[in-house]
């Protein structure tokens, strides 16, 4: 293969657009598809439509240079990367519409030779699948290795964090999984190009599974954090406090509690594993189970503080799924709002969120919801609730939350 390829990025959310940026800076030749006009516009002008730290100034440089433009339409590459989300149905098995949608799509483009990699969170077997519908498509074509008309699929999956993406995909170390020998080494290859971690090895099913353990296991630590902040409040105990010393211990090492879960990754990636094995997966779906359960008890603890209003005014300080990003995808604060916008009679909702311009569909149309700025909110509040830990937030002056309600979830201002 080729030091410089062609490679298409299927896909320019919050993992495709960087993984296509520092491709294109490492020398790569790089576009982008995706069927979001406004993300193609923005991203063709050099702009980034969403946030994260340092992508926006790389995009930028790239597509100056004129190593990444953005289309709606697919053409033909020598490597293609898909990105593009896979969401769980109604019984928590992955819906693969989109990534049906992407491989049909490439399918036309193929001549025999190309590369073709899922990035996008898969439960086992979907990189095949993925497979199997591009040679439905193409019979001309083969997925066996070292032929003229070979295809060869592998499944690389992502393991960043919002808000450090630039670093952690260059420093993170990768899995490589190829449903062939050859398609390992070909993706290998090419995440070679940008990746200074190590390059792991292994087939397509393995890789598949080991981002669900990451992000499971996480979950799983997560609902026991969870779990005692709930203990904890009916034992009239400080559970920052109790994690705190807990973690002095040697060989303990407590995470931190919160509102619930949010994400597409650690909210959904456990009920893969359970729907791959529900016999089996207990530990994990009880997890699931309890980080789900969370909002609820959120809910009721700031129902009980509103009822002693007629008409109470609630500050809600973040709807974003984590800290200091606009990602709202699977946020149990959005989902937390939402409810008390609905539940909570005569209430009026003040909703916080300093990295986005407007509100979601969910809250846009709701008469008693309005989007404001930090201070003015808590300054009109009599019900103060902490949902996310934005920086704008921990810099507060202490003393406008003198006479007021605060529910803090993340342990902010104890």
């Amino acid at each position: 293969m080729e030091p410089t390829q062609t490679v298409c990025v299927v896909g320019l959310g919050y993992i495709g657009l960087p993984t296509a940026a520092i491709l294109a800076a490492n020398g790569n030749e790089v576009i982008g598809v995706d069927v979001n006009p406004r993300h193609v516009d923005e991203i063709n002008a050099g702009r980034v439509p969403f946030i994260e730290p340092d992508l926006e100034s790389v995009v930028a440089g790239v597509v100056a240079q004129g190593r990444l433009k953005a289309q709606a339409e697919v053409p033909h590459a020598n490597s293609y990367i898909v990105a593009v989300p896979t969401p769980f149905t109604d019984d928590y098995d992955v819906d693969p519409k989109y990534v049906q949608a992407a491989a049909e799509a490439i399918a036309p483009q193929l001549r025999g030779g190309e590369l073709i990699i899922l990035e996008s969170t898969s439960p086992p077997g979907l990189t095949e699948r993925m497979g199997e519908y591009i040679l439905a498509a193409r019979p001309d074509l083969t997925g066996a290795p070292n032929e003229h008309n070979s295809i060869y699929f592998a499944h690389c999956p992502e393991r960043v964090l919002p808000g450090r993406i630039m670093i952690e995909i260059v420093d993170n170390d990768r899995i490589i999984g190829g449903v062939t020998e050859e398609a390992a080494e070909r993706a290998r290859h090419l995440y070679a190009t940008f990746c200074k971690g190590q390059l792991l090895v292994t087939d397509a099913r393995t890789a598949e599974m080991a981002k669900l353990v990451e992000n499971s296991y996480r979950d799983v630590n997560i609902a026991f954090a969870n779990e005692l902040s709930v203990i904890s409040d009916r034992l009239g105990i400080d559970v920052w406090k109790l994690i705190e010393l807990a973690n002095h211990h040697p060989r303990v090492n407590i995470l931190q509690p919160g509102p619930g879960v949010g994400g597409h990754c650690i909210a959904v990636d456990p009920w893969f594993i359970v729907a791959a094995a529900p016999e089996e997966a207990k530990l994990v779906r009880l997890a699931r189970e309890v980080n789900d359960a969370k909002p609820d008890f959120v809910l009721e603890k700031v129902m009980a503080k509103a009822a002693k209003f007629r008409e109470p005014v609630i500050a809600a300080l973040g709807i974003a799924f984590k800290a200091d990003i606009d990602d709202l995808r699977e946020s149990p604060s959005k989902a937390i709002v939402e409810r008390l916008s609905a539940e909570v009679e005569h209430a009026k909702l003040l909703v916080v969120e300093p990295n986005v311009e407007e509100l979601p569909a969910s809250l846009a149309d709701r008469p008693n919801v309005e989007l404001a700025e930090v201070r003015e909110a808590v300054s009109r509040a009599d019900i103060v609730v902490v949902l996310v830990d934005h920086h704008e937030f921990k810099t507060l002056d202490r003393e406008i939350l003198a006479e007021k309600i605060v529910v803090d979830t993340k342990g902010l201002w104890r």
